[in-house]
């Protein structure tokens, strides 16, 4: 009779099938994708355009969008391009359509998705994971009826059930009598500062590393004076946290910049239900709140996030040290909702902040008064996504001056910061 196999053997062998099926699936990824060596940035001159202020991602798609429409441009950012205390800057972000009744940004996310899609396909390493995205809510939540209405309206990807068919495709996850869930197939995760990075050389710009001040204003002026002496026509101010900063008297109280934290933990040894394909980005929209994930995406381990505004903070000082509470209270809900991960280590994590805005939506508007300086900003959490939406509609309204404003990116629409929460 042939030897038994001993356990150590059986569990080597067992730990290697994931492993090969993952890598046979990053092959088949390669083989899909095309990635392209970028060019070197093209050489600087002294009078352009336009001159943006935050080399974030509304700024960065800002400038591709104008680069690709025949347009000269300068980019600035103080700390550089996807920087740590940037709120582009980390490992990953979501993207997805559902957005309830807001539906001018699921129309902007499925715009985007497109741009994200081609810029991941030619970089050296992925952007976009096509994870999908799955939500649960309690039945009869208004939130995920309106965006499974617009989902079907506009044959997007997607599947849906009640808890029995969240319980059968979800086992790893503790769902609640009466709960529903969403699957947007189509949808995923983005690498953030990478992201950022490669759009970036993909434009063939540089970032020049410039702390830029508010403008000094003036009906003679016709040129903007950039800080080495050059011009431009135009002036986009895409600071992000800092854009409340560089205009209080217009944005203070308006646009404010909260406290938020991020956790990864690490699943088991061998353990692959919180990586794709197992497990997509989710989404909990229960009591009022959203708690959010992205699963095990290269190495960084499963991702949390507990969408609740934080304290305002000041994003050049802020200390980014995790808080003992904080991982509490994301420990606490992976007890009840992961039970798989209940034990799992803290690998890492991240303190960064919103830019929240005082209606949730985005600040899309020329300063007032000043016909050829624009103010983008209040991503609120969930603009990453939808940079290049973001961009290509600011870039419109600079080669089209008669393009009307959408209200609701109006100063107009902007009063005191309320404590609305968009994931």
């Amino acid at each position: 009779m042939a030897d038994s196999p001993s356990r150590r053997a059986l569990l080597t062998g067992l730990a290697a099938l994931p492993v090969a099926a993952a890598a046979s699936a990053a092959a088949a990824e390669r083989k899909e994708r095309r990635s392209k060596k970028r060019k070197p940035a093209k050489p600087k001159i002294q009078h352009v355009d336009v001159a943006i202020i935050g080399a974030g991602v509304f700024g960065a798609w800002t400038a591709w969008h104008l680069l690709r429409a025949g347009k000269s441009v300068r980019l600035f950012d103080a700390y550089g391009a996807g920087n740590a205390r940037a709120s582009s800057g980390g490992t990953s972000r979501v993207i997805r359509m559902g957005y309830g009744a807001d539906t001018i940004y699921s129309e902007m996310a499925r715009d985007s998705l497109e741009y994200w899609k081609d810029l991941s396909d030619s970089a050296s390493a992925p952007i976009f994971h096509n994870t999908g995205v799955l939500w649960f809510a309690p039945q009869g939540d208004a939130y995920t009826a309106q965006s499974l209405a617009w989902l079907q309206a506009n044959r997007v990807g997607h599947e849906h059930g009640d808890v029995s068919w969240l319980q059968n495709k979800y086992r790893q996850i503790q769902f609640y009598q009466g709960e529903t869930g969403i699957l947007e197939t189509e949808a995923g995760a983005l690498i953030a500062a990478r992201g950022v990075q490669e759009l970036i050389a993909d434009a063939q710009i540089e970032v020049e590393r410039v702390v830029m001040p508010a403008p000094l204003f003036s009906k003679k002026t016709k040129l903007h004076t950039l800080p080495d002496g050059g011009t431009a026509d135009h002036l986009v101010y895409a600071a992000g946290p800092w854009i409340a900063e560089l205009f209080p008297q217009q944005l203070m109280n308006r646009i404010v910049a909260t406290r938020q934290e991020v956790y990864h933990f690490g699943a088991p040894q061998g353990d692959t239900r919180f990586a794709p394909p197992e497990l997509p980005v989710w989404a909990d929209f229960n009591n009022g709140r959203i708690v959010y994930g992205i699963p095990d995406l290269e190495g960084a381990g499963f991702k949390i996030a507990i969408d609740v505004h934080g304290p305002t903070v000041d994003p050049d000082t802020m200390e980014r040290q995790l808080s003992p509470a904080g991982i509490a209270e994301a420990r606490a809900y992976m007890q009840r909702r992961f039970p798989g991960l209940a034990t799992a280590p803290l690998l890492g994590g991240r303190v960064c902040q919103y830019e929240n805005s005082s209606n949730g939506d985005y600040l899309i508007d020329r300063f007032p008064g000043q016909e050829h300086v624009w103010l983008v900003g209040g991503g609120s959490g969930h603009g990453f996504k939808n940079g290049p939406a973001v961009g290509k509609r600011v870039a419109a309204h600079i080669l089209d001056a008669n393009l009307a404003v959408e209200p609701r990116f109006s100063f107009g629409a902007k009063g005191t910061v309320a404590a609305r929460t968009v994931f």
